[in-house]
């Protein structure tokens, strides 16, 4: 099985628009899905901790490598 069901390519967007595309990504995704975002925004860090608390989903990962920041949502 795969470590995300859908991927949302961010690089080279600043914030809020991250954000802004990976709630409507999640709005087409099933319970329980894993959403994988790839960012360049260092803000987004702290935006994507923010957002999985207040919208109810679990933040599986927060990893930075080189000058991408990758996440994982899983959708409640």
């Amino acid at each position: 099985m795969a470590e995300f069901h859908q991927e949302l390519d961010a690089t080279g967007l600043n914030c809020p628009l991250p954000i802004l595309r990976a709630k409507k990504a999640l709005g087409k995704m099933q319970s329980g899905e894993i959403l994988r975002i790839i960012a360049t925004d260092p803000g987004a860090v702290k935006d994507f901790e923010a957002f999985s608390r207040h919208a109810g989903h679990e933040l599986l990962e927060s990893a930075e490598e080189g000058d991408k920041f990758l996440f994982r949502l899983k959708k409640n």
